[in-house]
């Protein structure tokens, strides 16, 4: 079986080596983008089967690259997981709004993350 492949949005070095070291040892592949224009791009050529999407980015924040994938038909049917440190409801709120499938916020907790990108993907994804 091929393993599931996860898009990784965000501006932030750090946070892109934290996630990727994570979900590789999970068995994923891995692919990044580093702003919302990127991430676009990315997905349509890469056809990843989950997208962990940051906000707070250069050149198109994460709610209009989630709008932007969604208006897609390529890319509508990927599941989005915010990953932000914007906490606030009416944050959370505009990212439901722009399609996003399930929010958390930074720092996560890499058991509540792992659930979440497990119940998008189906039960058997990184469980290796």
């Amino acid at each position: 079986m091929n393993p599931k492949k996860i898009l990784l949005v965000d501006d932030q070095n750090t946070v892109l080596m934290m996630e990727r070291m994570m979900l590789r040892d999970c068995g994923f592949d891995i692919v990044t983008a580093k702003n919302g224009e990127e991430a676009v791009e990315k997905a349509l050529a890469e056809r990843p089967d989950l997208i962990l999407l940051d906000v707070v980015m250069p050149k198109m924040n994460g709610f209009e690259a989630c709008r932007a994938l969604r208006a897609r038909e390529e890319t509508r049917s990927i599941p989005i997981i915010m990953c932000t440190t914007r906490g606030e409801a009416t944050n959370v709120q505009e990212g439901f709004d722009a399609g996003c499938t399930d929010y958390v916020t930074k720092p996560f907790n890499a058991t509540e993350l792992m659930g979440k990108i497990r119940l998008n993907l189906g039960n058997e994804a990184g469980s290796q």
